[in-house]
């Protein structure tokens, strides 16, 4: 007797990474620049949207040529696809802003080895049509943005005084400096998780009811 499973919608792939699989809050995938270049909103936005264009492109690209990778060197070859759009985001960001290429630095280069990207390639754009693939992949880099944002906002109006580089509170605020060191990235992604974890156990015992 054969069963039928329910193929997901391009809506319900654009949305998984968004919230339910959200790389950062839910998944906690890509720690390394999420925690190193969140001391400010336009730093993180900055990798956002280059993680999400990487994500998009290479995802898309590994679709199409799926059927032709042979399983033997499928990583490599998912590899070589994403540091060649790494490779040209890397250009791209020198052109348009130093100040952003600067701040980011190696973690420009080191989004070839995120697992984020590396895990779209294998467990979906790999089994699924370049549409498919690159909704999600768009999906998971938008959610990807957002806890990027949501982490280098906070440290920024705390830690500076600012939003994008604009100020908050004049000349008498005291910044929380620990917010712009290393700690303070560990301190605000304890928080969110915390909070998005009272939000969990909160619907659940809504809906025990």
């Amino acid at each position: 007797m054969t069963t039928n499973t329910k193929q997901p919608t391009n809506m319900e792939q654009f949305l998984e990474g968004i919230w339910k699989q959200n790389p950062v809050f839910v998944m906690v995938l890509g720690m390394c620049p999420t925690l190193a270049v969140t001391v400010s909103a336009f730093n993180a936005l900055g990798m956002g949207v280059a993680t999400t264009f990487v994500l998009v492109f290479s995802c898309a690209l590994i679709s199409l040529l799926r059927k032709q990778i042979p399983k033997e060197v499928r990583i490599a070859t998912y590899i070589v696809i994403i540091a060649t759009f790494v490779t040209l985001v890397d250009y791209i960001i020198q052109a348009v802003s130093l100040a952003l290429y600067d701040a980011l630095g190696a973690f420009i280069q080191l989004i070839v080895v995120n697992c984020i990207i590396l895990g779209r390639a294998e467990a979906h754009a790999a089994k699924n049509p370049p549409l498919s693939a690159s909704l999600n992949a768009l999906g998971m880099g938008i959610g990807f943005t957002i806890g990027l944002l949501a982490l280098g906002s906070v440290r920024e109006i705390l830690g500076a005084g600012k939003l994008f580089d604009i100020s908050l509170f004049g000349a008498n605020f005291q910044p929380w400096v620990v917010m712009v060191l290393p700690p303070g990235g560990f301190f605000v992604l304890g928080g969110w998780l915390l909070f998005f974890a009272w939000l969990a156990k909160r619907k659940e015992a809504r809906h025990g009811k």
